[in-house]
């Protein structure tokens, strides 16, 4: 009732979501614990864009709010059928918790008008809201406000006994029974007249009827997406989390069905849009709540409080429900979460406060929007930019890794090795290709072991991490082998899983490059180049003065060529059998530099 007041229904409506859509999520959701019905942030949109088109007072606002819960229906049975639950995967954390902290906080505003004793703006923005609360100060009425935060103290009391005391759970389930208790006794035995009541509630069960009003479905289907949206977040959350505390495992595309079943046959009997209760759902959890007969037995106490109760709920002060509503606001604002954000990571801490920020002066829609926006746009940003890294040698070992995160693996002149820790795709290739000219500069900087070489002559791309290239990353690596070629740099590949050599054998990148340039570990690529930088070293030197760097390189480079073209097949590269070079096998693997012995 306090969540139908919120969505500016009369209070039934609330009653009706808690009644049906119970027994149809019973029979086609997955969870066994999660408790559907109205929910905070659901009512709060529900009110917000119907607001916009009708008022509350006009019999089509209910019809309104009837056609909405359809259509979020149909929309996450779709999501179900094509098991496009996934898609909720790329709204972060940071983005949740700052909308459900400004959503709590503009919820709590607007319950605030049940506290003053006077009307205030409807609205998901907090600037009118506040403006409203100050431009009808004078009104203000003591009465209210006193019996609200009476029963806003005990409710919050019994939730904190709750909570941190064990034998005390059943307080925190207790607490929204007790403040209807009292206020509706208070109202009873003494008539306060600056107190309003809830009123006349219909008595019986819902009817069945057909959902009106389909001609504004279209100004609905914005606000169905983000409905759908946070409910999804909602139920499959805490869905999720209560079947790991439970040990059995929960299918996603399921519970969208079973949210999308309860919504849809809900509309048939007056529903408003519905879903998975935090609250509600850990009341049940801690209470011992094994399977779906928790939500029947729910559904059977809705039914009876329908048949028999409703008269009964008519002396339920409206500054009952709205310290209920507020008292289950009050946890949904994260600000620990904020502060670990902050200490944390200042990325997450800057999308959480963007969120909360836009949410609170924009509306919720607009909050969700940018919110999901700037969570997308990092990371298609992480995706575009990826982690790179050159790679040194650990002293005494044959391990490869990065040199920033260990200062004492060393480097080899002539040879950069580098590590690409993501996929290669088209929007990323651009990238890769600029650090790798970059390190061809600074890493020479930092080599501090083999025959000492004026510049980069070889490039060993390690290539574990990447599970996946694309046509545009294939190109990309052709590219970079001609301009490599023409400055007489060889490229050598090091362990690349089966689907991206396939990709290479198929595009003749793997002819281009050439077979014996492929290798199961960095370390064999390293001793093969280590070989050929001695040689060229030697070349040079025995060149002396009459015959050019360049004239020198160039011969060395086709020679090199020359002597690695053994043919080798894809089967062998995956497998490794051409990868020991057999002019090293009397050299010590741990041994430095790894050169060919010479007798």
């Amino acid at each position: 009732m306090s969540y139908a007041k919120l969505a500016g229904l009369q209070p039934i409506y609330g009653l009706y979501s808690g009644f049906v859509p119970i027994f149809i999520y019973a029979i086609f959701g997955s969870s066994r614990q999660i408790s559907i019905g109205p929910a905070a942030l659901t009512s709060l949109l529900v009110s917000n864009v119907l607001g916009k088109i009708v008022d509350s007072s006009d019999a089509l606002y209910t019809e309104l709010a009837i056609v909405l819960t359809l259509m979020v229906g149909i929309l996450e049975c779709i999501m179900g059928l094509l098991r496009l639950g996934w898609l909720i995967r790329f709204i972060s954390h940071s983005v949740i918790s700052g909308f459900t902290t400004a959503s709590a906080i503009v919820i709590g505003l607007s319950q605030a008008k049940y506290f003053l004793g006077y009307e205030i703006d409807r609205s998901s923005e907090i600037v009118p809201i506040i403006k409203s609360i100050i431009s009808g100060a004078d009104k203000f009425s003591w009465p209210p406000f006193v019996m609200g935060s009476i029963i806003l103290a005990i409710l919050q009391t019994m939730k904190h006994l709750g909570k941190s005391r064990k034998h005390l759970k059943f307080l925190r389930a207790m607490g929204p029974l007790t403040a209807v208790i009292l206020g509706t006794s208070s109202a009873k035995i003494y008539h306060p007249s600056s107190i309003t009541l809830v009123g006349d509630i219909p008595q019986g069960l819902p009817s069945f009827s057909i959902p009106k009003g389909f001609k504004h479905a279209k100004s609905l289907i914005p606000t169905t997406l983000v409905i759908t949206g946070v409910a999804i977040l909602e139920s499959v959350g805490i869905a999720k989390a209560l079947a790991a505390k439970n040990g059995y495992e929960l299918d996603s595309n399921q519970e969208l069905f079973g949210l999308g079943a309860a919504n849809v046959l809900g509309s048939f009997f007056s529903a408003y849009p519905t879903t998975g209760s935090f609250s509600r759902s850990a009341v049940n959890h801690e209470n011992g709540a094994k399977t779906g007969l928790a939500g029947v037995i729910t559904g059977i106490v809705m039914c009876c409080a329908l048949l028999f109760l409703t008269p009964v709920f008519e002396y339920i002060p409206l500054c009952a429900l709205a310290a209920i509503v507020i008292s289950a606001v009050i946890s949904l604002v994260d600000y620990e979460e904020a502060i670990f954000l902050w200490r944390v990571g200042k990325k997450d801490f800057l999308l959480w406060t963007i969120t909360a920020i836009t949410t609170l002066f924009f509306g919720i829609e607009i909050g969700v929007l940018i919110g999901v926006g700037f969570s997308l746009a990092f990371v298609i940003h992480e995706s575009a930019n990826p982690h790179i890294a050159v790679l040194g040698r650990l002293p005494g070992t044959t391990v490869y890794r990065n040199i920033q995160q260990y200062p004492e693996a060393y480097t080899y002149n002539g040879i950069v090795i580098v590590r690409i820790d993501s996929p290669i795709y088209f929007a990323n290739t651009s990238y890769i290709k600029d650090r790798l000219r970059e390190y061809e500069i600074v890493v020479d900087k930092l080599t501090r072991r083999g025959p000492q070489v004026g510049r980069i002559y070889f490039v060993v791309l390690e290539m574990s991490p990447v599970t996946y290239i694309d046509t545009g990353a294939v190109q990309a690596l052709k590219e970079l082998h001609h301009e490599y070629k023409s400055r007489h740099i060889q490229i050598a590949i090091s362990n690349p899983n089966r689907n991206v050599l396939l990709m290479l054998s198929k595009s003749g990148v793997v002819e281009l490059i050439g077979k014996e340039w492929y290798f199961v570990r960095v370390h064999d690529a390293v001793q093969v180049c280590l070989q050929h930088v001695e040689r060229i070293k030697e070349d040079h030197m025995a060149s002396g003065s009459d015959s050019s760097p360049e004239e020198t390189e160039s011969s060395l480079f086709k020679s090199l060529l020359k002597q690695r073209g053994e043919d080798s097949s894809v089967a062998e590269l995956e497998s490794g059998t051409n990868n020991k070079p057999s002019d090293l096998k009397h050299s010590d693997p741990l041994s430095e530099p790894l050169l060919f012995q010479k007798s």
